[in-house]
């Protein structure tokens, strides 16, 4: 788990190799607030995808409290769900084919411009051409180290925002809750520490095992 989390933090700090796997992040942080947003009751027009890695997802409805802490709290979420999948070998493949078919899905529903349709169509072929290798223990390896990097992107995001003023879903939730911007920040931190944490202690169980 060590060797692998390392792999991953160095890989998202190498320029241009690491910019999709910060789209993924950027993806699922959007996907949060886009399934937030239905779940309280709302309608989401689309979201759009930056190549910077940011993001913006398009709603009308809904419970601005639950939507605006969904997308780093979900990002992390899922960065843990793939990680889960990843140990699950068996059914490796049909793990890749969910997550490229998810992506694809939400492109059809809420894609709408030529650039955010790019990116996910990028995300896709991450996704799925790795299905054509043979080995299934390479499929594993990769995928965690998908989801570490997810994790590790959710980790770093919020703290970016400690740095704006007047924008970001630190500052929504605080309008709305009273609660200051860096508490919001903080809990995301924590979240995220968390399924780092739950990640590494599936694996120290298995081992246990």
């Amino acid at each position: 788990f060590i060797i692998e989390l390392m792999l991953a933090l160095i890989l998202t700090r190498i320029p241009y190799l690491s910019v999709p796997f910060k789209w993924l992040e950027s993806y699922f942080h959007e996907l949060s607030h886009g399934i937030a947003t239905v779940l309280s009751g709302g309608i989401v027009s689309h979201i759009q995808l930056f190549p910077n890695g940011a993001g913006f997802c398009f709603s009308q409805g809904g419970s601005p409290l639950v939507i605006g802490f969904a997308g780093y709290f979900g990002a992390a979420c899922w960065g843990y769900l793939i990680y889960l999948l990843a140990t699950w070998p068996k059914g490796i493949r049909l793990s890749f084919a969910f997550l490229g078919g998810l992506v694809v899905l939400s492109g059809l529903l809420w894609g709408r411009d030529l650039l955010t349709l790019a990116i996910l169509a990028v995300l896709t072929i991450v996704l799925l051409l790795p299905l054509k290798l043979s080995k299934n223990k390479i499929l594993t390896q990769f995928l965690r180290i998908i989801g570490l990097m997810v994790m590790l992107n959710a980790l770093a995001s919020p703290t970016v925002l400690l740095g704006l003023e007047g924008q970001g879903d630190a500052v929504l939730l605080a309008e709305r809750s009273w609660i200051p911007a860096w508490i919001w920040v903080a809990i995301w931190l924590f979240c995220s520490i968390c399924a780092l944490y739950m990640a590494w202690r599936r694996v120290d169980s298995a081992t246990s095992r």
